[in-house]
């Protein structure tokens, strides 16, 4: 078990982490939110790189900020962003960062890496140096290095950037199947990640957890109250400040409006919207724009 008790964090006048709690326990969760709202600082966190102003983190009862080993001894990590040794091949840098991890008998660093590497479709390039890498083969051996050692605590940080789709599926089969005797933290922006992979979830902004739930029952909570329309755009930005606005996006040269009916008369919020099947996205965009709140007692959602 892994708990976050109301911990915070601040950089000077910047508050990154505003009183954020989570008990998380074996299995995948996935953490959406948007460019800046603190998920990479929860990350750090929990990877010990720095501690929390005030709070609490335990992993199985240890309090991993007084006693960071106990969390570094069973971690993966995949941040953002990482370095690499210039002139180390794939395959001998993760025999370097196996050592590391404890990983002692060869053959079993041996037959580990090759297993990674093949999973993680590099194993025909294990003997070129990791700094030649493109962006996408070099998120791949970070995938590889994270998994190193069996860890019982799986940190991800926007893990699919840089992934073409088929990459990026093979990425998601291995969190899954990972995923039943570890604590798998997925941390993204980009919600199909979630949708694919995680029956638990919470949403981030403003360094503040915002809700937590089941994709589902994010879902439910605004289920048939969901229109669009495709107009062009200056008749887009129009909608933008409106009262029940969720998001836009570009689509065969249009702009795509999505809003949230903010009464029950089935009534469009304007005409020429159609009412749509209720996908994650939208449910994200209600939450972090305010629509739909979850109350503090009971963790029940509604919609504002």
């Amino acid at each position: 078990m892994l708990s976050i008790k109301n911990i915070s964090k601040s950089f000077g006048n910047v508050h990154a982490l505003k009183d954020i709690s989570l008990d998380l326990k074996p299995g995948l969760f996935g953490l959406l939110g948007p460019n800046g709202a603190g998920k990479s600082t929860l990350m750090r966190t929990l990877a010990t790189l720095q501690n929390a102003d005030t709070g609490s983190i335990t992993l199985n009862g240890v309090d991993i900020q007084a006693n960071p080993n106990a969390m570094r001894s069973t971690l993966g990590y995949l941040p953002q962003d990482f370095g690499v040794y210039p002139r180390m091949s794939a395959k001998a840098l993760l025999d370097h960062i196996a050592i590391l991890k404890g990983v002692e008998p060869k053959k079993e660093r041996e037959a580990q890496i090759l297993s990674l590497l093949k999973n993680v479709n590099l194993l025909k390039h294990s003997s070129a140096n990791v700094s030649t890498y493109s962006g996408g083969m070099r998120q791949r051996f970070g995938v590889a290095q994270a998994m190193l050692g069996d860890p019982k605590v799986l940190i991800v940080d926007e893990p699919t950037a840089g992934l073409d789709p088929f990459e990026r599926q093979r990425f998601l089969d291995l969190l899954s199947e990972a995923g039943e005797d570890k604590v798998i933290i997925l941390s993204t922006h980009i919600v199909e990640d979630v949708r694919d992979l995680c029956s638990d979830m919470a949403i981030m902004g403003a360094g503040q957890l915002i809700a937590r739930g089941a994709p589902e029952n994010f879902i439910k909570t605004i289920d048939g109250r969901v229109w669009r329309n495709v107009m062009d755009k200056a008749e887009a930005e129009k909608f933008v400040n409106v009262a029940g606005f969720l998001n836009k996006r570009q689509k065969r040269g249009q702009t795509e409006v999505s809003m949230l009916g903010l009464d029950f008369n089935d009534t469009p919020p304007a005409p020429g919207f159609t009412k749509v099947e209720v996908n994650l996205e939208d449910a994200y965009f209600a939450f972090l724009n305010g629509h739909v709140k979850q109350s503090a007692l009971g963790g029940t959602m509604y919609v504002a």
